[in-house]
């Protein structure tokens, strides 16, 4: 479809629908409205399950939102721009975000900040800020948005500030995973944790956030990256990660931080938390060394969590952190990130273990559920 022909106009395209808790997506014909004031129609090229995706479908903790499309780990190109927009064009390659970057509140004119007022994630909220209502329709009845992106859509509009241009000789199918859990566990390494060369880190959950921020400590030259997770078949290929050292905590009969104080001669010098299981986040900052260590905390608790230390492992000069979304502004630092990936630094390949045609969309939370791979593809053009 020629962007000229479709600027300005609704457009009828597929779209993997949730219309209930639990259920398989049903790829219907759906129409999406044009971009208003400060936000882009993007035409989703590739895009990719992540756990927040299944975790808001399966919908057991959480405001039930349906129908709702889906998406939120995706690469595609600028159809078409509303008012107001400059910064971006049709035929722009774009990577869309979850959270934001508005460009004027506190948090985006902070260099410490990357939780944007205006944008932040609102797991909740399934319409456009800009009038409250929703871009797509199946015969004039709304289809709720999800977190500001539906990317299980082969068109969806997003606002401007939620969209990060990036390279366009950059493969949107390796770095459309970018848009979410890579950057998560990568940033919790590089911008949060920083750790040095030759230094020990451990890494708490081998999933894909967790083997994010592996990345990034063999990208540093961490000398010794210690994975900690409860299954083992994990080990195995976190190692093309840099994890070259495993712990299981049901393999001891003490506390994990005890274990890893032991292997390391006081504590590891910094830890990252992948799991959002609190016991593993007090693990992780009682098992960094005192003086010196500094544990991250990337998971996210259930709601009634309480976190409990002594306040004297604060004292003894332990750092404890938190990041959200490894603490990268959208738009300012993930072109960045991607110019990672083309120089080499970076390996995104090893991430995506599984590849689907959009029509078999339901596949990928197959393999999700089941605990199989990595990331999985899924290709919109098939």
């Amino acid at each position: 479809m020629s962007t000229r022909s479709s600027a300005g106009q609704v457009i009828r395209c597929k779209a993997a629908v949730a219309w209930e808790a639990g259920r398989p997506l049903v790829i219907e014909e759906v129409e999406v409205a044009p971009p208003q004031a400060m936000e882009v129609r993007l035409k989703i090229l590739f895009t990719s399950l992540c756990h927040t995706d299944v975790y808001f479908w399966e919908a057991k903790g959480q405001t039930p939102v349906f129908p709702r499309i889906f998406g939120h780990e995706a690469g595609g190109v600028v159809e078409s721009v509303g008012e107001g927009v400059t910064e971006l064009k049709p035929g722009d390659h774009v990577l869309p975000v979850f959270t934001g970057e508005c460009g004027d509140c506190r948090h985006c004119k902070s260099e410490e900040s990357n939780m944007c007022d205006l944008l932040r994630i609102n797991t909740d909220r399934g319409v456009m800020l800009s009038d409250g209502k929703t871009r797509f329709s199946i015969n004039g009845k709304p289809i709720y948005h999800f977190v500001g992106t539906s990317t299980f859509s082969e068109y969806t509009v997003v606002h401007v500030g939620c969209v990060a241009k990036v390279n366009p000789a950059a493969p949107l199918d390796k770095i459309c995973v970018l848009s979410c859990g890579i950057s998560t566990g990568l940033g919790a390494t590089l911008n949060v944790a920083k750790p040095t060369k030759g230094s020990t880190v451990a890494i708490f959950g081998l999933g894909a956030v967790g083997l994010a921020a592996a990345e990034g400590a063999r990208i540093v030259g961490a000398s010794r990256i210690i994975g900690v997770d409860l299954n083992p078949n994990r080990f195995e290929e976190a190692k093309k990660f840099g994890c070259n050292e495993f712990v299981n905590p049901k393999d001891y009969d003490k506390p994990v931080q005890e274990v890893l104080a032991e292997m390391t001669n006081g504590g590891v010098d910094r830890s990252v938390e992948c799991t959002g299981n609190i016991n593993a986040m007090i693990s992780a900052f009682e098992c960094v060394h005192d003086g010196w260590g500094v544990a991250v905390l990337v998971g996210v608790p259930n709601k009634d969590d309480a976190f409990k230390t002594h306040p004297v492992n604060f004292l003894n000069e332990r750092t404890l952190k938190g990041t959200f979304f490894g603490n990268y502004k959208p738009r300012s630092d993930l072109p960045s990130v991607v110019e990672m990936y083309m120089n080499k630094e970076l390996e995104l390949e090893k991430f995506i273990t599984h590849e689907v045609a959009f029509s078999e969309i339901n596949k990928a939370f197959d393999y999700m559920l089941a605990g199989e791979g990595i990331r999985c593809l899924i290709r919109m053009d098939t």
